[in-house]
């Protein structure tokens, strides 16, 4: 049985204030080596440990705004995924979401670490949720921000994965690369997903999607990439999930995010408005206001 809840976050006076943080803050930079993977993790602030993972084709520097205010009362940490940005894939591994979230457990245990909070945008709340599942995590709380934890149907499942699994090889990731790197393009994609950002948001893509190895990293995970069968088993997750939503999400419709919640055992889904995909790179305030908040009911009796 879910107990969901739902609730929408329209910007009104907030039940308690984040406290400021230097919006020029920055996370110290690591590189750590697990098997085939030499992971790139960006970590900032002091006290229980939180994990960020973000979605596919973007990379740790799309949680930073998310980072500096969780970091006030959390050890955040947030790596690049596999093939993604800095973190590199040095030997066989193919990204399935199994794979990564078994390739992320393996980081999380090489550095010694028990996250109480994880949140996760997009794919990486899948990857998260794929870990929880098969015993990797066991945190006091799942934030999935945008959660893409519904398969794709009909014909964009259909196509999708064999033309990225095509179009995955260095050669045509180098065209991607050279063909899209425009802010002018970048921005046209970034907006489709119904999110706008700043020119410094939209630059930092643009710089991620300017290299190769990047799109190619991107084009193999989504290839191998299906949560079929982990939509079918989320109702044997016993941890706490907080689904947040953008209203105006065009990659992750609202309808997608109920039909995760309504196989959650224990579950609350907020929604925002005037936000879309990137919900948390548009509104980070708000985004950090309304997991900090959802916490700190969590510890009353």
């Amino acid at each position: 049985m879910s107990l969901a809840a739902t609730s929408s976050d329209r910007g009104g006076p907030p039940a308690r204030t984040v406290p400021p943080t230097s919006d020029d803050a920055e996370p110290r930079a690591r590189m750590v080596d697990v098997g085939p993977i030499r992971w790139h993790v960006a970590t900032m602030g002091h006290g229980p440990v939180a994990l960020l993972v973000h979605g596919a084709g973007a990379s740790s520097h799309s949680l930073l705004p998310l980072m500096r205010r969780l970091s006030r009362r959390f050890t955040v940490l947030a790596p690049d995924l596999p093939g993604h940005a800095r973190t590199e894939i040095r030997g066989t591994f193919e990204p399935s979401l199994p794979n990564v979230a078994e390739a992320l457990r393996g980081l999380v245990g090489a550095l010694e670490l028990r996250p109480e909070l994880v949140v996760g945008h997009s794919a990486g709340a899948a990857v998260l949720t794929r870990a929880i599942l098969d015993g990797g995590l066991h945190p006091r709380l799942a934030v999935g921000l945008a959660p893409a934890l519904v398969p794709l149907g009909g014909l964009v499942g259909a196509v999708l994965r064999p033309a990225a699994a095509i179009l995955g090889h260095a050669t045509a990731a180098a065209f991607i690369a050279s063909r899209f790197a425009t802010a002018v393009r970048v921005d046209r994609i970034l907006r489709g997903t119904g999110s706008a950002l700043d020119a410094q948001g939209v630059e930092s893509y643009r710089r991620l999607i300017a290299r190769p190895e990047h799109i190619g990293g991107v084009l193999s995970m989504m290839a191998s990439w299906d949560v079929t069968e982990l939509f079918e088993e989320l109702s044997r997750s016993d941890v706490p999930f907080l689904l947040v939503a953008g209203r105006g999400d065009r990659a992750v419709p609202l309808a997608q995010v109920h039909d995760a919640a309504a196989r959650l055992r224990y579950v609350t889904v907020t929604v925002v408005d005037g936000t879309g995909h990137l919900l948390h790179e548009e509104q980070p305030d708000r985004i950090s206001r309304i997991i900090l908040d959802h916490i700190d009911r969590q510890a009353q009796p």
